[in-house]
Protein backbone atom coordinates (compact mmCIF):
# COMPACT_ATOMS: atom_id res chain seq x y z
CA UNK A 1 0.00 0.00 0.00
CA UNK A 2 1.46 3.83 -0.70
CA UNK A 3 1.49 5.42 2.38
CA UNK A 4 -0.27 8.21 2.18
CA UNK A 5 1.74 11.62 2.17
CA UNK A 6 3.06 13.16 4.63
CA UNK A 7 2.77 10.27 6.96
CA UNK A 8 6.46 9.84 7.32
CA UNK A 9 9.84 10.91 5.79
CA UNK A 10 9.90 7.53 3.95
CA UNK A 11 6.85 8.42 2.16
CA UNK A 12 7.68 11.97 1.28
CA UNK A 13 9.55 12.85 -1.90
CA UNK A 14 12.99 14.64 -1.24
CA UNK A 15 12.96 18.11 -2.51
CA UNK A 16 16.19 19.23 -4.14
CA UNK A 17 17.41 22.01 -3.91
CA UNK A 18 18.32 24.24 -6.53
CA UNK A 19 21.80 25.61 -7.14
CA UNK A 20 22.21 29.33 -6.45
CA UNK A 21 24.24 31.17 -9.62
CA UNK A 22 28.00 31.27 -9.25
CA UNK A 23 27.67 34.89 -9.76
CA UNK A 24 25.43 35.53 -6.89
CA UNK A 25 26.80 36.16 -3.36
CA UNK A 26 25.65 33.74 -0.99
CA UNK A 27 22.95 34.08 1.35
CA UNK A 28 23.47 35.11 4.63
CA UNK A 29 21.72 33.18 7.47
CA UNK A 30 21.57 36.16 9.47
CA UNK A 31 19.85 39.31 7.78
CA UNK A 32 19.45 41.03 10.22
CA UNK A 33 21.59 43.94 10.99
CA UNK A 34 24.47 43.18 13.55
CA UNK A 35 23.72 44.18 17.04
CA UNK A 36 26.53 47.41 18.47
CA UNK A 37 27.39 46.90 21.94
CA UNK A 38 26.21 49.82 24.09
CA UNK A 39 29.10 52.49 24.88
CA UNK A 40 30.00 52.80 28.06
CA UNK A 41 31.36 55.23 30.46
CA UNK A 42 31.30 59.06 29.94
CA UNK A 43 30.43 58.33 25.51
CA UNK A 44 27.02 56.74 26.99
CA UNK A 45 24.77 59.47 27.02
CA UNK A 46 25.91 62.65 25.52
CA UNK A 47 26.21 65.40 28.57
CA UNK A 48 23.08 67.82 28.87
CA UNK A 49 24.18 71.38 28.19
CA UNK A 50 23.50 73.61 31.48
CA UNK A 51 20.44 75.53 31.51
CA UNK A 52 20.77 78.86 30.67
CA UNK A 53 21.14 81.43 34.04
CA UNK A 54 18.69 84.48 34.04
CA UNK A 55 19.99 87.56 35.90
CA UNK A 56 16.71 88.57 38.22
CA UNK A 57 15.12 91.62 37.05
CA UNK A 58 14.48 93.93 39.50
CA UNK A 59 12.02 97.59 38.73
CA UNK A 60 13.05 101.00 40.74
CA UNK A 61 11.45 104.05 40.17
CA UNK A 62 13.26 107.10 40.98
CA UNK A 63 12.01 111.27 40.88
CA UNK A 64 14.37 114.07 40.46
CA UNK A 65 15.19 116.55 37.69
CA UNK A 66 16.68 119.97 36.72
CA UNK A 67 17.16 122.86 39.19
CA UNK A 68 16.90 126.41 38.12
CA UNK A 69 18.70 129.03 39.96
CA UNK A 70 17.22 132.13 41.23
CA UNK A 71 18.61 134.39 38.56
CA UNK A 72 17.05 131.74 35.96
CA UNK A 73 20.50 131.22 34.16
CA UNK A 74 22.05 128.71 35.89
CA UNK A 75 20.93 124.59 36.39
CA UNK A 76 22.22 122.57 39.22
CA UNK A 77 24.08 119.21 38.40
CA UNK A 78 25.30 116.26 40.88
CA UNK A 79 29.11 114.71 39.98
CA UNK A 80 30.01 111.18 40.56
CA UNK A 81 33.40 109.90 40.19
CA UNK A 82 33.43 107.19 37.07
CA UNK A 83 35.20 104.36 38.34
CA UNK A 84 35.67 103.29 35.44
CA UNK A 85 38.42 105.57 34.37
CA UNK A 86 41.48 104.80 35.46
CA UNK A 87 43.02 107.98 36.40
CA UNK A 88 40.15 108.30 38.84
CA UNK A 89 39.39 111.97 37.79
CA UNK A 90 36.88 111.92 35.47
CA UNK A 91 33.53 113.33 36.37
CA UNK A 92 29.59 111.94 35.16
CA UNK A 93 27.41 114.80 35.53
CA UNK A 94 23.91 114.61 35.84
CA UNK A 95 19.89 115.44 37.26
CA UNK A 96 19.93 114.97 40.70
CA UNK A 97 17.68 112.25 41.65
CA UNK A 98 16.98 109.27 43.92
CA UNK A 99 14.23 106.46 45.06
CA UNK A 100 10.63 106.88 45.63
CA UNK A 101 10.11 105.55 49.30
CA UNK A 102 7.08 104.22 50.65
CA UNK A 103 4.13 106.42 50.93
CA UNK A 104 5.83 109.16 48.65
CA UNK A 105 4.88 110.56 45.67
CA UNK A 106 6.79 111.27 42.85
CA UNK A 107 6.78 114.77 43.46
CA UNK A 108 7.85 114.73 47.04
CA UNK A 109 10.17 112.43 46.32
CA UNK A 110 11.92 114.56 43.78
CA UNK A 111 12.02 117.20 46.21
CA UNK A 112 13.59 115.37 48.78
CA UNK A 113 16.15 114.09 46.82
CA UNK A 114 17.27 117.45 45.56
CA UNK A 115 17.68 119.08 48.70
CA UNK A 116 19.52 115.45 50.02
CA UNK A 117 22.04 115.66 47.04
CA UNK A 118 22.52 119.26 46.85
CA UNK A 119 21.70 121.01 49.97
CA UNK A 120 18.97 122.75 47.55
CA UNK A 121 15.81 123.60 48.62
CA UNK A 122 13.40 124.30 45.43
CA UNK A 123 9.57 124.07 44.23
CA UNK A 124 8.02 122.36 40.78
CA UNK A 125 7.41 124.28 38.70
CA UNK A 126 6.13 121.63 35.66
CA UNK A 127 6.62 117.73 35.04
CA UNK A 128 9.53 117.55 32.14
CA UNK A 129 8.53 113.77 31.52
CA UNK A 130 9.90 110.18 32.38
CA UNK A 131 12.22 107.97 31.13
CA UNK A 132 12.80 104.64 31.47
CA UNK A 133 16.11 102.30 30.97
CA UNK A 134 17.98 98.90 31.56
CA UNK A 135 21.07 98.62 33.55
CA UNK A 136 22.95 95.73 35.01
CA UNK A 137 24.34 95.89 38.72
CA UNK A 138 24.40 93.32 41.09
CA UNK A 139 23.76 90.31 38.96
CA UNK A 140 20.80 92.14 38.39
CA UNK A 141 18.34 93.42 35.38
CA UNK A 142 17.29 97.17 36.85
CA UNK A 143 14.57 98.27 35.44
CA UNK A 144 14.41 102.08 36.15
CA UNK A 145 12.15 104.52 35.97
CA UNK A 146 12.50 108.37 36.44
CA UNK A 147 10.04 110.96 37.03
CA UNK A 148 11.78 114.43 35.72
CA UNK A 149 10.81 117.90 37.20
CA UNK A 150 12.15 121.49 36.52
CA UNK A 151 12.50 122.76 39.44
CA UNK A 152 13.10 126.72 40.71
CA UNK A 153 15.80 127.36 43.66
CA UNK A 154 14.08 128.01 46.74
CA UNK A 155 16.81 128.34 49.33
CA UNK A 156 19.34 126.08 50.78
CA UNK A 157 22.47 125.96 51.05
CA UNK A 158 25.06 124.09 48.18
CA UNK A 159 26.64 121.04 49.82
CA UNK A 160 27.28 117.31 48.23
CA UNK A 161 25.34 114.56 49.88
CA UNK A 162 28.14 112.84 52.03
CA UNK A 163 28.92 108.76 50.40
CA UNK A 164 26.17 109.69 47.90
CA UNK A 165 27.71 112.87 45.67
CA UNK A 166 31.46 113.85 44.81
CA UNK A 167 30.17 116.64 43.56
CA UNK A 168 27.17 119.37 43.06
CA UNK A 169 27.63 122.82 41.32
CA UNK A 170 25.66 125.27 38.95
CA UNK A 171 26.34 125.48 35.42
CA UNK A 172 24.65 127.86 32.79
CA UNK A 173 21.74 126.42 31.24
CA UNK A 174 23.72 126.57 27.68
CA UNK A 175 25.88 123.74 28.84
CA UNK A 176 23.82 121.58 30.48
CA UNK A 177 23.53 119.25 28.08
CA UNK A 178 26.95 119.08 26.88
CA UNK A 179 27.89 118.21 30.78
CA UNK A 180 25.31 115.71 31.10
CA UNK A 181 27.05 111.88 31.43
CA UNK A 182 23.39 110.42 29.88
CA UNK A 183 22.15 110.26 26.60
CA UNK A 184 18.40 109.78 27.95
CA UNK A 185 19.02 112.70 30.19
CA UNK A 186 20.88 115.01 27.29
CA UNK A 187 17.79 114.20 25.21
CA UNK A 188 14.95 114.82 27.88
CA UNK A 189 16.73 118.88 28.66
CA UNK A 190 17.41 119.58 25.07
CA UNK A 191 14.10 119.77 24.74
CA UNK A 192 13.13 121.97 27.29
CA UNK A 193 13.97 125.59 27.57
CA UNK A 194 14.00 126.14 30.92
CA UNK A 195 15.39 129.60 31.37
CA UNK A 196 12.58 130.88 29.07
CA UNK A 197 10.74 128.79 31.01
CA UNK A 198 10.97 130.20 34.25
CA UNK A 199 11.29 134.04 33.08
CA UNK A 200 8.09 133.91 31.66
CA UNK A 201 6.64 133.02 34.86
Amino acid sequence: MTPAPGAGSEGTKKKRRRKRPAHRAPLRKDLTTPSVPAPVGPAAKPAKPAPKSYAKRVDEVSAGGLVVDHSGKNGLLIGRIDHKDASGQRILWSLPKGHIEEGETPEQAALREVAEETGIESAIERSLGVIDFWFMAGGKRIHKTVHHYLFRETGGKLAPQESEVDEVGWFPLSEIVERLAYPDEKKLISRTDASAELTEQ
